[in-house]
């Protein structure tokens, strides 16, 4: 029996020390989504913290200086520099006037370090003059309406 008791608690143990570790884990890379204004009005609270925010990209801010870009957030007046330093490249869609999420930490500078950006994708693609929209199908000539 004592060879079992023995065996139940490092099972107990190990179990344990699973489930800390997940949710250690877990605690470690959940970041919200903050916007600018909500970001500004944290105060000191945010300098360090690990954060995802978001805005529009700033058209004409986008600038490559080395390995570094650095571009504009913005949320109706206020304003965020961003200086992006990681390995993956930008997404296709990043661009002047973009919707852009920025994961990292905010500096006493207040320069928010990127170590990663999403941009947001657009919500309705259009078709090209002449051509049907994603979806859509040409008119039946023999009714005039769209066939499903």
């Amino acid at each position: 029996m004592k060879k079992y008791g023995k065996f139940a608690a490092l099972i107990v143990v190990v179990i344990g020390t699973l489930v800390w570790l997940a949710t250690a884990g877990m605690k470690e890379n959940q970041t919200y989504y903050k916007t600018i204004v909500e970001l500004s009005q944290m105060g000191d609270r945010a300098y360090g913290a690990r954060t995802r925010v978001g805005g529009d990209v700033e058209a004409g801010s986008i600038q490559r200086v080395g390995n570094q870009v650095q571009f504009v957030l913005v949320q109706d007046t206020t304003k965020l520099k961003v200086a992006y330093t990681g390995s993956d490249p930008l997404p296709d869609t990043f661009k002047d006037g973009a919707q852009a999420l920025a994961d990292g930490k905010l500096d006493k500078d207040g320069v928010f370090r990127a170590a990663r950006i999403q941009a947001k994708c657009a919500s309705k693609y259009e078709a090209k003059p002449g051509q049907l929209a994603p979806g859509k199908n040409a008119p039946n000539i023999n009714t005039g309406k769209a066939s499903i």
